[in-house]
């Protein structure tokens, strides 16, 4: 074995996963109180050590590792996470994957050379195998997880989603609205779904159907807004209300709206979701859901610091409230009855 003992080598020797040391390093549930005992016997007999504490002078950097560099949803991530890295005393790196999916061997080694602290990832595209792979860094990783991530072994900061789906229908709902369409993210990540489920709770809950022609995914991209609108007005009963995934998504539906001669909020009301700069941008301005990104990364970064230092993480897997944030772009439902109303 290396002098400086691996966390694949401890699983080896263990004869368990690399997830499973990983649980025990993090003080995480999932793992039996055998398997436990037995795993920290091996990580003291051999005297396993993050970087950061291994003796070696910290490095008193982290890297911030993002998707890409949109100033509406990026800056507000990588403007908090600098703000709670200069709390901390120490320095942000900033690197963007350009969209491409992480988690293969060569992209670990190569973020392994920059010898930082620790690695925040911002991204939400993973390949299988990323706890694993992300491991042999043995250096502390969190994800900030505005997306839905897919990586359930690693600390995370996320957003209440599907409260957020809840409170944007529900708005539109108590305004007489009863055609809402939905227009959410990839069918594979996670936060689409948690906000297609918090839209069919709240129609649920107030008595309305849902309808398969009103619910459309896209990729909260504002091109994915125009489509899904341009379906949704062309069908019989067109929506008199759309709640967009992200607010670039509402954007989309801004555009096609004004193709068909609607005026917002008059003839459609719109709900977006994250409340970034573009929200404020739109006239009228956007009625949207915040979502906490600033502080999702400054508490990504508190956690890895946390780490960095050896100490436990108390709560691993966190969410942060969203807020409805109601602004100009919705309205009550014209000529509705007053029993439309919830």
């Amino acid at each position: 074995m290396s002098p400086r003992v691996s966390m694949a080598e401890i699983a080896e020797l263990a004869g368990v996963s690399v997830p499973t040391v990983s649980k025990v390093l993090n003080g995480r549930d999932g793992v039996a109180p055998d398997t436990r005992d037995h795993v920290r016997r091996l990580l003291e007999e051999h005297h396993y050590m993050r970087r950061g504490t291994s003796g070696k002078r910290p490095t008193g950097l982290i890297d911030f590792v993002i998707r890409d560099l949109d100033p509406n949803w990026a800056m507000p991530l990588v403007q908090g996470a600098e703000d709670e890295a200069a709390r901390a005393g120490v320095s942000l790196v900033v690197t963007s994957t350009h969209g491409r999916r992480i988690g293969n061997r060569h992209w670990v080694q190569h973020l392994a050379t920059r010898r930082t602290d620790a690695v925040v990832l911002t991204v939400t595209d993973f390949q299988e195998g990323i706890a694993e792979e992300l491991s042999k860094l043995n250096t502390p990783v969190v994800l900030v997880d505005p997306l839905g991530g897919t990586a359930p072994d690693i600390p995370a900061v996320a957003a209440t989603n599907y409260e957020g789906g809840f409170a944007a229908t529900q708005h539109l709902l108590q305004l007489g609205h009863r055609r809402i369409g939905i227009i959410t993210g990839p069918t594979l990540v996670s936060c689409s779904r948690e906000r297609l489920q918090g839209y069919r709770a709240a129609l649920a809950k107030a008595g309305v159907p849902t309808d398969p022609r009103l619910e459309h995914w896209g990729d909260f991209l504002s091109e994915s807004g125009e489509t899904a609108t341009r379906r949704m007005l062309s069908i019989p009963q067109p929506p008199t209300a759309i709640f967009a995934g992200s607010d670039q998504c509402a954007a989309g539906v801004y555009k096609e709206a004004k193709r068909h001669g609607l005026a917002i909020p008059h003839d459609l009301s719109v709900v977006g979701f994250d409340d970034v700069m573009i929200a404020k941008w739109l006239q009228p301005e956007l009625t949207t859901v915040r979502q906490p990104l600033e502080e999702m990364a400054r508490e990504a970064i508190r956690m890895a610091m946390q780490l960095v230092h050896g100490n436990r993480i108390a709560h691993p897997r966190q969410r942060l409230a969203t807020q409805l944030v109601v602004r100009e772009s919705t309205a009550k439902l014209r000529d509705a009855s007053p029993e439309d109303s919830v």
